[in-house]
């Protein structure tokens, strides 16, 4: 399968020598790099050449790298039914410059590059309603860069109380927890269900 992959991977690059791809093998995947402002040409392709025929988009992710100058990798992972391949793309982009939206590809990346834009800022030309979609309503900052510390920003939730909406200090407490189940570091101070038999069998043992 390695070979195959290989030989799909140089055979990709070849065909767009000037869109600066370059392949290799990753955890069983092929892998391809290519210049940002080819990611559209290039999922179009891959999407219908019948020696690819990558048709579904699994997933549109970011990577936050803070000491590089083009900080994230914008990966792309794609799925070809019909041949039993995957596939993934990755293009470096900075805070400022968007990437094209390949929403007009594949229609499923609406919602996937929302989330990046809303977890690492990464912004995305053309696309058709590029919102928050995961955080709360004026939220500031991207949670997933790291960046993006722990403490100083607010929440937002509905207070029954007061019957509207309020804005709190962001609080990630850490408590100690009582678990209803056994674990390793500790049980429930009463009888399971199913252990009666087993207390009972011992008491009348001792007897």
């Amino acid at each position: 399968m390695s070979d195959k992959l290989s030989e799909l991977g140089t055979a990709i690059a070849q065909a767009h020598a000037t869109f600066g791809v370059t392949s290799h093998i990753s955890r069983g995947e092929l892998t391809l790099t290519v210049d940002a402002a080819h990611i559209v040409p290039l999922l179009t392709y891959l999407r219908d050449d019948a020696k690819c025929q990558f048709e579904i988009l699994i997933d549109i992710c970011g990577v936050d790298y803070p000491e590089r100058e083009k900080r994230f990798d914008v990966v792309y992972h794609l799925l070809s039914p019909r041949l039993n391949q995957r596939i993934r793309l990755k293009i470096m982009a900075d805070e400022t410059t968007p990437v094209a939206s390949v929403n007009d590809v594949f229609p499923a990346a609406n919602w996937y590059e929302r989330e990046a834009y809303d977890m690492y800022g990464i912004r995305f030309s053309g696309h058709p309603d590029l919102r928050r979609l995961l955080t709360d309503y004026g939220f500031q900052g991207y949670p997933l860069r790291k960046d993006f510390p722990l403490t100083g920003y607010v929440e937002v939730r509905y207070d029954d109380d007061q019957k509207r909406v309020v804005y709190e200090p962001v609080k990630l407490n850490q408590d100690f927890r009582n678990f209803d189940f056994e674990s390793p570091w500790e049980g429930p101070n009463y009888i399971l269900p199913g252990d009666e038999k087993a207390q009972g069998g011992s008491a009348s043992g001792k007897a």
